[in-house]
């Protein structure tokens, strides 16, 4: 499995703010503009909140195991896997969300001396944030579950030197 980039997730964000950004303005020139729903920051939320506390968890259990106390309650590596999957998709999922909330603020900025447009600004700019938690979270959890690297020359797992 490929470790989740950084670079990856910083162009989903700008790309998709981009084209928010330009199908907000265009949007906007009608004379309407989308609305961002309020409740985006806490889905986001609640989800970095499920992947943060899965990431504490597995941490506890890896330390114990790691340990080898007695009442250490394994770690299936499939479970694991399956929760650095669903933390890679979140991340993506959240650096799209939170560069399209983003492109949409920023054209909500322009018109903040209307109350309805800045709570939009607001909600986007909370949802934003917690885009960024979602990606923190998923990172940490990835960092959680990462195998060990193998640094010894002829180890297992790696070619015999020609």
């Amino acid at each position: 499995m490929r470790e989740l980039r950084i670079r990856v997730l910083a162009a989903v964000f700008v790309v998709a703010g981009v084209l928010s950004w330009a199908g907000a303005r265009l949007w906007s020139s009608f004379g309407t503009l989308p609305s961002v729903p309020l409740a985006a920051p806490i889905v986001l939320a609640l989800i970095a909140v499920v992947l943060l506390a899965t990431a504490l968890s597995l941490r506890a259990r890896l330390k114990a195991q790691r340990e080898r106390r007695p009442e250490a309650k394994g770690v299936d590596p499939l479970m694991a896997a399956r929760a650095v999957v669903f933390g890679q998709a979140s991340a993506l999922v959240a650096a799209l969300v939170a560069g399209m909330y983003g492109g949409t603020g920023v054209v909500l900025l322009e018109s903040l001396d209307i109350p309805a447009r800045r709570d939009q600004a607001i909600y986007a700019g909370f949802s934003v944030l917690a885009g960024i938690a979602v990606i923190a979270a998923a990172i940490f959890l990835e960092r959680v579950c990462k195998l060990p690297e193998d640094d010894e020359p002829g180890g297992p797992g790696t070619a015999p030197a020609a």
